[in-house]
């Protein structure tokens, strides 16, 4: 592996793209320590120290932002309002026929598509930076730190446009260099940022567990818990290459005096069809109660039960309406991204025909069937992936937002594997021996 990186290093054009690609990177985190104008960088840095490694209801965004969120910085939102956009972008295309009809006219479509992903990414960014400087100056961002009021100190109307338009100018400006990653670098730019935004909490992460250790100064905590994490990750990358592929045949076609046609090959149904999608609409789904309680007043009866039970990642109820809604949302998903109609026509079409199953509604009842039963082991294994750090790190110090597990293991394992495969696949063009053998 570290020769086909230093083959890649030597091969011009792809060393000009892993730069560039390193060059947008420091870029990123370099905006991601720049506080917004109106902000007391003092008074937010007193209240991080003090807060504990939970970290409530942004503990999500701040994960996918790097930690800039809760530093109010002008990259505090990050990647997700762009994550939001594309999901509904994808869920109406499945509602609304023009979208679909877009979708279906390739790559004019898509980059219809793609326009409307920015202005909605634009759109939730004002929504998002406004609620999150209305948290900041309430004081809820950090509910047990005692200058948390001061961390906006001008609260005039003028003061909080300007962190508004600040904070959105930063979500484009991060959306635009995802789009540079993708154009002239290496990987799918959105998801290189989202990688190095979760990859930069491991370090604090770690060292926080080996500081909280008892044993042997720590180190016996900290050597368990890179043990289980390399456990974790074998798992998910097995998981995650595991696939059921359906054979399928084209028949022979005479064309003028060619014959075109015979070849064999299959459809993939990944195991784990959804992909992280699921995780994230099941954490959202679950803050919207919490967020509720949080900026509700007094000591209802109901604020009280959701505190206790919904907002606490450890408590049983959470636990268990997580896991299913992640079942819930891995079908739902898998349902509306892939069509087995769709691909049964297709195949119909083009003369392609599934061993022992007649071509046609047969064929998508089939495809329908296979992929349900896949489903099944796909979306239990994303719930227990998403309770690994409250069921087995617990006991290490650890929190929901932990990197060796949930959403951040998911997305880490699913962006790596992707990245590697393009640039084996671009060594592969240029005859070297690629990264996986």
């Amino acid at each position: 592996m570290l020769t086909a990186f230093a083959r890649a290093f030597k091969t011009p054009d792809l060393r000009k793209k892993l730069l560039f690609t390193l060059g947008i990177i420091v870029i990123y985190r370099i905006g991601t320590h720049i506080p917004i104008p109106g902000v007391d960088y003092r008074a937010v840095q007193v209240c991080i120290d003090q807060a504990s490694t939970n970290q409530g209801l942004f503990g999500l965004v701040n994960m996918f932002s790097g930690g800039a969120l809760l530093q109010i910085t002008i990259f505090a939102l990050g990647i997700m309002p762009y994550i939001t956009a594309s999901i509904i972008l994808q869920l109406l295309t499945v509602v609304i026929p023009r979208l679909e009809a877009l979708k279906k006219e390739g790559q004019a479509g898509t980059a219809k598509i793609t326009q409307y992903t920015r202005y909605l990414t634009v759109a939730l960014a004002i929504l998002q930076g406004t609620g999150l400087v209305a948290t900041a100056r309430s004081g809820s961002l950090f509910p047990n730190c005692q200058v948390a009021g001061q961390i906006v100190p001008d609260r005039s109307i003028f003061t909080t446009i300007v962190m508004v338009i600040t904070m959105t100018a930063g979500t484009a400006t991060v959306m635009w260099l995802g789009e540079l990653i993708t154009d002239r670098g290496i990987g799918n730019g959105m998801s290189i940022l989202m990688f190095i935004s979760i990859a930069a909490t491991f370090p604090s992460a770690l060292w926080a567990i080996k500081q909280q250790g008892t044993l042997a100064d720590g180190w016996i905590e900290f050597g368990t818990v890179i043990a289980v994490g390399l456990v974790v990750i074998g798992l998910v990358v097995f998981v995650e290459q595991a696939q059921r592929r359906i054979p399928v045949q084209y028949a022979k076609r005479m064309i003028g005096r060619r014959s075109y046609g015979g070849t064999s090959t299959y459809i993939p149904l990944k195991v784990n069809q959804a992909g992280i999608i699921p995780v994230i609409f099941a954490s959202s789904l679950l803050y919207i109660p919490a967020l509720i309680a949080q900026f509700s007043g007094g000591t209802a009866g109901w604020k009280t039960w959701i505190e206790k039970n919904l907002a606490e990642p450890s408590a049983p109820t959470h636990m268990v309406l997580y896991f299913f809604l992640i079942i819930f949302f891995a079908f739902f998903y898998v349902a509306i991204s892939f069509n087995p109609e769709e691909v049964a026509d297709n195949m119909k079409k083009y003369g392609g025909f599934i061993p022992g199953i007649r071509a046609g509604r047969p064929t998508a009842e089939y495809l329908s069937y296979v992929l349900n039963r896949i489903t099944w082991p796909g979306s239990l294994y994303l719930g227990l992936i998403a309770l690994v750090p409250t069921m087995a790190l617990a006991g290490f110090g650890a929190d929901q937002n932990f990197p060796f597990g949930g959403t951040s293991i998911l997305i880490i394992v699913g962006v790596g594997l992707e990245t590697v495969k393009q640039i084996e696949s671009q060594l592969q063009q240029r005859n070297y021996e690629g990264f996986l053998r």
